[in-house]
């Protein structure tokens, strides 16, 4: 997609992995403490950006199924016309690549990449942190998407801890099932007492995701897709989305293997990036 409008601010809104997913508690809000492992890949939706004098936040591509008002884009770009006191507004175009519902964190991705490209055009100047303290409000995962750097995330996903891990070639295969995070997390056999363990045990030792069995029980659709992927590489679900991944030493190997599944499954292939593309992009606007 070109940009809609000439000199519009173009930017990347770029999937996750989770690269693994461990439960260790539940507050008494009802939220579950997590420690997981973010790695970016250098695939994502884009998001192009035209200021309005007149205050409006007007999204020209709506999606299916999802209010405006309820589209974490326009909320993203709302709370920080009301954080800032900014008068402007903004027409926003999205153009969708990444599965919805997937686990690859679209929806936090995309509301971070509005508060930094709104950021950016409105010459507003709040710092990373500032960014990502009103990211959280509409999401968990939003501060590391803010951030733009690999990271073992504790909390609810919001605690940081940036890291450097291997840049892989990663297929990722997308199941034609949408999971309710909602039925994950209320099930009874859902591990929630994994034991609390440091960023370097992760980074040594690797980890699981404690919400797959949970998934594969309610949607056979994602353990066939498992069984599948496994016969080439080291499979797993990523978050509690519908979404698995296989690591791969090159783009060729996982190319070949994304052919032989395309006919039953959507997939793509990706490299790992301990950087966001958002991050790469706007440093070159910068620098120009």
């Amino acid at each position: 997609m070109q940009p809609p409008v000439q000199g519009c601010l173009s930017l990347p809104a770029p999937a996750k992995l989770n690269l693994m997913l461990h439960i260790v508690g539940q507050r008494d809000d009802g939220y579950h403490e997590l420690q997981t492992l973010f790695q970016f890949l250098d695939y994502a939706d884009y998001l192009h950006f035209n200021s309005r004098t007149d205050g409006l936040i007007q999204l020209q591509t709506p999606i299916a199924g999802v209010l405006p008002h309820d589209n974490l884009i326009v909320k993203a770009a709302k709370l920080l016309q009301q954080h800032t006191g900014c008068s402007l507004g903004a027409d926003i175009w999205l153009e969708k690549n990444l599965p919805i519902g997937g686990g690859v964190g679209g929806g936090s991705s995309n509301t971070a990449t509005t508060l930094l490209g709104l950021n950016h055009l409105w010459h507003l100047g709040l710092s990373l942190e500032q960014l990502a303290e009103l990211g959280v409000q509409l999401g968990a995962d939003v501060p590391v998407f803010v951030h733009g750097k690999a990271a073992f995330a504790e909390g609810i996903g919001e605690k940081l801890t940036f890291v450097e891990l291997a840049e892989p070639w990663y297929l990722v295969v997308k199941p034609a099932v949408f999971i309710s995070t909602a039925k994950v997390f209320s099930d009874p056999g859902l591990t929630r007492d994994s034991a609390v363990i440091k960023v370097r045990t992760v980074l040594e030792q690797g980890g699981r995701n404690d919400c797959q069995a949970v998934v594969v029980k309610h949607y056979p659709e994602v353990g066939q897709a498992l069984a599948l992927l496994e016969q080439h590489a080291q499979a797993r679900l990523t978050g509690t989305g519908s979404c698995i991944f296989g690591v791969f030493p090159n783009e060729i190997d996982a190319v070949k293997v994304s052919h032989q599944l395309s006919s039953k499954l959507d997939c793509f292939v990706a490299k790992g990036s301990n950087v966001s593309l958002l991050h790469k992009e706007l440093q070159n606007k910068l620098e120009r």
